[in-house]
């Protein structure tokens, strides 16, 4: 499958969920990261995300090259949409399949993980109160207390 890892189209979560299956992979775990309704007690109407996207490309590549040694991944896939991104619409996907379940999930979740916190990406809420709120992808501080914590860091007690 060729694709950009910062792409400001639509995601085909379906074509990255295909995209993965491989005779030697048992698992195949899917994350869709959506907008919702509602942050911070208001209504949202959407996201809109901006991004470095050269340094991000580079940096979501070494993100996936990691974790495919790491969790020895049949696939890794992951993009994160710019623009505007409506209400239930996907803004970033990550696939990752392997032989067995377990390796599987902590590859997806040390994938969104790292991407969530580190890669150059930007965020901004519209509410329907017309008013909005920018933010990094990130809200590593709220779990673990310290904000230069990353939350794949972090054991909770």
């Amino acid at each position: 499958m060729q694709y950009q890892h910062i792409s400001p189209e639509p995601i085909d979560v379906t074509a990255f969920f295909n995209a993965a299956h491989h005779p030697h992979a048992g698992a195949v775990v899917l994350f869709s990261g959506e907008t919702r309704n509602s942050a911070h007690g208001k209504e949202v109407v959407a996201l809109a995300f901006e991004a470095h996207a050269a340094l991000a490309e580079k940096m979501i590549a070494e993100i996936l090259d990691k974790a495919t040694l790491k969790w020895k991944l049949t696939m890794a896939l992951a993009q994160h949409r710019t623009g505007k991104v409506g209400v239930m619409e996907c803004a970033v996907v990550v696939v990752t399949s392997c032989p067995h379940r377990r390796e599987a999930y902590e590859a997806n979740r040390y994938i969104i993980d790292r991407i969530k916190h580190e890669v150059p990406i930007w965020k901004y809420e519209h509410f329907s109160d017309g008013t909005g709120l920018w933010g990094g992808n990130c809200n590593c501080f709220t779990e673990t207390g310290d904000p230069g914590k990353h939350i794949y860091e972090f054991e909770p007690s």
